[in-house]
């Protein structure tokens, strides 16, 4: 199963959660971002409904899968 975590960090001139190299939007305290973060994680794991998707990669090729709905990351809030 795949792992998220959401890392507070200041930014721009407050605080954000990070997942990866995404920040969320900036906010006056770390508290009030670590809210948000804490939802978010929330809301991540959640299922949601089996549909199918179709992409293009950058070749220009098509490809079709199914997303499982119950297929959801462990998401988690470092409070580092």
């Amino acid at each position: 199963m795949t792992e998220v975590t959401y890392h507070i960090v200041e930014h721009d001139g407050g605080f954000a959660y990070k997942v990866g190299d995404v920040f969320s939007e900036t906010f006056p305290s770390r508290q009030e971002a670590l809210q948000a973060a804490q939802a978010a994680a929330a809301e991540q794991q959640v299922p949601g409904s089996t549909e199918g998707i179709r992409y293009q990669d950058g070749t220009g090729q098509w490809h079709d899968e199914t997303a499982q709905g119950s297929d959801r990351p462990v998401a988690r809030v470092a409070e580092d």
